[in-house]
């Protein structure tokens, strides 16, 4: 018997015309090990944002009830090209209860039970899942499970890469992040060294209560003086990047290198042999990224994307990631959210406006039904 309810969809035109709206949809019956999930919680994390509101002007859209249309500015449109008038669902991950299932064994098992899952289209009131790819709760509520994949198996991917490479240290540039701070709480568990860089003394202040050692703020005078310092203590020549635009990366590799030639007994005219390795897993800021290379030769700078590292990693340890993240969904891997909206008010000018900023601790959860 299929099920109906709302859903988000958003889609963009060739004309750079962004319609995000919620709609009535049906529902198929699962099959298979496929469940039917109520979903009661999901977050708008930033890979959500980018195709929900992108680079689009929002301040100058057409808001109305569950809708908005705004305008997506060049060369955001033509580079968006592979997506015109493609009508998208929304929202990579969330938790709810499921309430039907197909006749798989593995999805029997998990009717009437609260799970996590991703499903990709999150910002809906039911949705379709595979009972593979979802992370039966139990005693934890909704909220507690809706972002229980993407920031903790991230955090933890993190450092999965960086013991296979042989670091004993991480570098993270957005160390306040709800992600920042679970990978905070990761490495004092594993005994990894971590060097946090923050915008702001308050971020600074919430990293240091949690225990974070090596705090370096963007904003003051002695930022170089100070980061230089961290890496030379912790050798943290290895680091992750989601801000992608700017010179924040640039500013890193210097300080690097500038560590390791202080490390160096001979001159040499090619700087130092030390490995440098950074990557850029988001894209806050959609301007282009700056390098000046004066970094050595022995430096890299890639992308690194969850879902390709789990695939690469195998599925031993996939499963023990996905097993520590349920043993500490409230401690470690716990998140924080400024606000709770329904689908309706997630499309209003001031929520999308807000969670479209990205500022650091302010991630909003929806909650499809009112």
């Amino acid at each position: 018997m299929a099920t109906t309810g709302k859903q988000l969809f958003t889609t963009l035109e060739s004309d750079g015309t962004l319609t995000v709206a919620i709609e009535d949809v049906t529902f198929p019956d699962p099959t298979g090990n496929q469940v039917l999930v109520r979903m009661e919680a999901a977050p708008i994390n930033p890979s959500d944002l980018a195709i929900l509101a992108g680079a689009a002007d929002l301040e100058n859209a057409d808001y109305s009830p569950g809708k908005y249309v705004a305008t997506m500015p060049e060369p955001f449109n033509t580079g968006s090209k592979a997506r015109h008038g493609l009508k998208l669902p929304a929202g990579n991950e969330g938790a709810g209860t499921v309430v039907a299932t197909g006749e798989g064994d593995k999805a029997k098992a998990l009717m009437g039970r609260r799970v996590a899952c991703v499903p990709g289209n999150a910002y809906s009131q039911y949705c379709i899942a595979d009972a593979a790819m979802c992370l039966p709760l139990d005693d934890y509520s909704s909220e507690d499970g809706a972002s229980a994949f993407v920031n903790p198996m991230t955090a933890l991917g993190f450092v999965e890469n960086a013991k296979m490479d042989g670091q004993n240290a991480i570098l993270h540039t957005v160390g306040a992040s709800n992600l920042g701070q679970m990978l905070t709480r990761i490495c004092q568990e594993d005994g990894l060294g971590l060097v946090n860089i923050v915008r702001k003394p308050d971020q600074a202040a919430l990293l240091e209560k949690l225990g974070s050692t090596h705090v370096v703020n963007s904003s003051d005078d002695d930022f170089m003086e100070r980061l230089r310092a961290a890496i030379d203590e912790t050798e943290a020549f290895y680091g992750f990047d989601p801000i992608g635009g700017g010179k924040t990366v640039d500013s890193v590799f210097k300080a690097m290198e500038q560590v390791a030639v202080g490390k160096m007994t001979e001159y040499s005219r090619y700087g130092s042999n030390q490995k440098k390795r950074m990557f850029i897993y988001g894209r806050l800021d959609t301007g282009a990224t700056i390098l000046t290379p004066s970094y050595g030769f022995g430096w890299t700078l890639s992308g690194w994307l969850l879902f390709p590292f789990l695939q690469a990693a195998g599925a031993e340890t996939v499963g023990r990631m996905r097993k520590r993240v349920l043993e500490n969904l409230t401690t470690t891997f716990a998140s924080s959210y400024k606000k709770r909206v329904d689908l309706e008010e997630m499309l209003t000018k001031e929520a999308v406006t807000d969670y479209r900023a990205m500022k650091t601790g302010e991630k909003y959860l929806v909650t499809p039904w009112k």
